[in-house]
């Protein structure tokens, strides 16, 4: 029977402590070192964006880019708990406002640069002082932790947590805050700050972005030539089909990967990938479909599933004059039957979302308001705002498959079916994954209605409700400064006791009067390997590296 790592839930709430089995046979052609000449083929589900981290948020883009950088701290292998990376100790002073890391050294980046204080700090600094609207638009994940930059050019920035970063010697470098900020330091564990070699940076000309109508253009760095000091090396990159292919780094800092080469190709389809793994033509496939697991456990595949440390849900853009309307956000959840979707759609194991993050993370609230499937409720609703004859856009990715939406066709077309049982007319709109959707959504707010969702990347609340909610951001168009202060404020707030319940307030104000989207689902995520491959270490956050996978 497929390993469903039940365990693991359990173990979330005290930082997803998890021991997976991640020790390779040895395989054929080996040497002492445990390292072969073989290649692992991993089948993604979409293109990568680019390559340059700093400038992603999502999960295909990320595959990448963790074998290729590291990280100033990272999580353990299979769990959410902090250990050493780049740094091999890091100290956060009494008053939270300065972190001082201590640097692992001999650390080479991939051109034969030195890793060191001065690097760690440039790479600090370049993303506080990036320049230009059409950047700072894309550094998604920095705005949301670090607040904003030495000068903001997009309406989404905000006051900056970032200060100054000061390499006192080689191995030390201390960054200071301009106040504490409760999601550091684990969320230097996000790959969006991965570190990257300042001499390539300054080379290819990495700050380099432009915008032309809803397209962004991006430097050599990001698209030919990234360069970090992780276990694998860029080699080329197809965009013509997807395909990314890495070689092992022979000069990496901890343990070589045991393949010579990583290919990656993107196979949108889940069907395709299926079948790509039983031919042999790949050695991994991510998100499986939940029917198939057993089948390709019969067939001597090995498929790992995953904890759903993550969240699905439906935006409601409230720039449409209609949905700025509470009655109407409170009659499309009314009327979407989470239960049925849950049941229909979703792999064994997923479970309606009450909230917009997991139960097991600290200041989620059991006594949030629920909204049960209530298709009248939902038309009275309707009739009460004025809003009988309601027309939405419905936004939908395709060529793609995330770890909280499997199927996002069959997953809109069930929301849509119920809206319009309720009566409301559904405009659908299906986009690419990263040939339009993310950016439609997330930077032009073109939508009254999108799937979206999260797998949490740290273990904070904030990783998740202050993500969504924490700044006005196009997606919602919701702007609620009272909302984001309380997110702020349970942020800052040092004493556990005390923000666990700030965050509890927060989520029961979320779905009881704010309500900017409906929470969905919590899903488990699978991922297949070939009988042949050992070593795999599944991540609950979907952070597997793959050096320590052998092939035999």
């Amino acid at each position: 029977m497929y390993r469903v790592r039940r365990a693991l839930a359990a173990a979330v709430s005290v930082g997803l402590a998890v021991s997976l089995a991640a020790c390779a046979d040895s395989e054929r052609g080996e040497g002492g070192d445990g390292k072969s000449d073989a290649t692992l083929t991993i089948a993604g589900t979409g293109k990568p964006k680019n390559f340059d981290p700093i400038f992603n948020d999502d999960g295909e883009s990320f595959r990448p880019a963790r074998q290729i950088y590291d990280t100033l701290i990272q999580n353990k292998a299979g769990s959410a708990e902090l250990e050493p990376a780049l740094a091999t100790k890091w100290d956060v002073s009494p008053d939270g406002k300065q972190i001082t890391f201590t640097l692992r050294e001999g650390v080479k980046f991939q051109d034969g640069t030195d890793f060191n204080a001065e690097a760690a700090c440039f790479n600090l600094d370049r993303w506080f002082n990036m320049k230009g609207a059409a950047a700072q638009s894309q550094m998604i994940y920095y705005t949301d932790v670090f607040g904003g930059f030495a000068k903001n050019e997009t309406d989404a920035a905000g006051d900056p947590y970032y200060k100054s970063c000061q390499a006192t010697n080689p191995t030390t470098a201390v960054m200071s805050l301009n106040k504490f900020r409760g999601a550091l330091p684990a969320a230097l564990t996000l790959t969006a700050f991965s570190i990257s070699s300042p001499t390539a940076l300054k080379k290819y000309d990495a700050d380099k972005v432009t915008q032309s109508g809803d397209s962004f253009t991006y430097a050599a760095y990001a698209t030919e030539h990234p360069v970090g000091t992780g276990p694998y090396k860029f080699q080329s990159y197809d965009a013509s089909n997807g395909t990314t292919t890495l070689v092992r780094n022979e000069d990496y800092w901890g343990e070589k990967a045991k393949t010579a080469k990583l290919v990656i190709r993107t196979i949108e389809q889940e069907s395709a990938r299926k079948q790509e793994l039983e031919s042999g033509a790949v050695d991994i496939i991510d998100f499986p479909a939940a029917q198939d697991w057993k089948a390709l456990e019969g067939k001597g595949m090995k498929v790992e599933v995953r904890p759903a440390f993550n969240v699905l849900y439906l935006g409601m853009n409230e720039k449409n004059p209609k949905l700025k309307d509470l009655r109407v956000r409170q009659a499309i959840a009314y009327a979407v039957n989470r239960e049925q979707l849950v049941k229909t759609k979703l792999p064994e194991g997923a479970e309606v979302a009450k909230e917009f993050m997991p139960k097991t993370l600290t200041g989620y609230a059991d006594d949030v308001t629920e909204y049960k499937y209530d298709p009248a409720k939902a038309k009275q609703l309707l009739a009460a705002a004025g809003a009988s004859n309601l027309s939405l856009k419905f936004y939908y990715p395709t060529e793609v498959t995330r770890p909280y939406m499997p199927d996002p066709k069959a997953i809109y077309t069930s929301i849509a079916a119920d809206l319009t049982a309720v009566g409301i007319k559904v405009e659908p709109v299906a986009r690419p994954w990263n040939g339009g959707y993310k950016d439609d959504i997330q930077q032009a707010g073109k939508h009254d209605l999108h799937l979206l969702g999260w797998t949490g990347d740290f273990n904070d609340a904030y990783n998740f409700v202050g993500t969504f909610f924490g700044r006005e951001k196009p997606e919602f168009g919701f702007t609620d400064k009272t909302a984001f202060a309380a997110i702020a404020a349970a942020d800052a707030e040092p004493d556990a006791t005390k923000r666990e319940e700030a965050y509890k307030q927060v989520n029961r104000d979320l779905l009881g009067k704010y309500l900017p989207a409906l929470p969905i689902s919590h899903s488990p995520p699978a991922i297949a390997t070939a009988g042949n491959i050992d070593g795999l270490v599944a991540s609950p956050l979907t952070d597997e590296r793959f050096y320590t996978v052998s092939k035999s």
